[in-house]
């Protein structure tokens, strides 16, 4: 298949189950965005938040620490599988509940709620301001809305390197700036105007840059390979290439991340905006 023709990707069959796969190196990965992610919000005891994109649950369970018995921490995922898993996760906690959906469509049962939140799960809808409109029609009035995104690609050589490396083997798909991906909410105009337009006032937002350990702390550049080419849409398009081309993809982002690799693992470059608002 070429990549062309690559169809847009299944979070809830395929794409999540590889998270699921790889739950704990992604979230260790991903650990610093998301605690400055609850640490700008000033999430307050008995709030009831909804936790958008919550893959595993990382952010949701951090959420239901800050908001307490009182409150209530939903998380919704369109994957049944982390959902299970996120669950799971988060036993014991009796405010910390979670539902699969679509946050594009779903009514997640608990609203209107006093606070949205996602770290790294609003960049892949199909009509982003449809579904801006719809997450700000599940909030009560004067609700505060705190989201990570990438940004710009140019700031994340995390991805782009990955990319360039691979891309050097197989075919990959023209990105479309605006298409459901990563950066999909990376243009500061433009995720300004969809907030705005969704009906959010009060916009701010901070640029956090900090290098992010590959696969985790302590990954080798074996493992991190390993791990961004299976957990990574790239990878899957190295694989469908076939055994030899998957091997010499793997080789070459050994050889890419070994040259930056420290004793606290691999560190690349990576960029995120904190964005909040507030629902008029």
């Amino acid at each position: 298949m070429s990549a062309a023709a690559q169809m847009p990707e299944d979070w809830s069959g395929e794409r999540g189950l590889r998270w699921l796969r790889d739950v704990d190196l992604m979230e260790a990965q991903l650990a610093a965005f998301g605690a400055a992610l609850v640490d700008r919000a000033g999430i307050r005891a008995g709030e009831r938040v909804l936790d958008i994109g919550c893959g595993g649950g990382w952010t949701t369970r951090r959420i239901g620490e800050a908001v307490g018995p009182q409150g209530l921490a939903l998380g919704l995922d369109i994957s049944p599988a982390l959902v299970a898993e996120a669950a799971r996760r988060a036993e014991g906690l009796p405010q910390v509940r979670f539902e699969v959906g679509d946050a594009a469509t779903a009514r997640p049962g608990g609203g209107p709620f006093d606070r949205l939140m996602s770290r790294f799960g609003v960049m892949f809808f199909a009509d982003p301001p449809a579904a801006f409109r719809h997450l700000a029609s599940l909030l009560a009035p004067g609700a505060q809305l705190n989201m990570a995104v990438w940004a710009e690609p140019r700031r994340n050589p995390w991805m782009m390197e990955m990319r360039r490396v691979v891309g050097a083997h197989v075919e990959l798909p023209k990105a479309e700036p605006l298409a459901p991906g990563p950066f999909q909410l990376s243009d500061p105009d433009f995720h300004r105007a969809l907030l705005e337009e969704a009906g959010f006032t009060g916009f701010d937002r901070q640029l956090l840059e900090q290098p992010m350990l590959v696969g985790g702390p302590g990954a080798t550049p074996a493992r991190a390979a390993a791990f961004a080419l299976g957990a990574f849409s790239v990878g899957e398009l190295a694989e469908a290439a076939g055994p030899g081309v998957l091997a010499a993809a793997t080789a070459a982002l050994e050889d890419l991340y070994a040259g930056v690799a420290t004793d606290e693992g691999v560190p690349m470059d990576a960029a995120v905006w904190l964005l909040s608002a507030r629902r008029q």
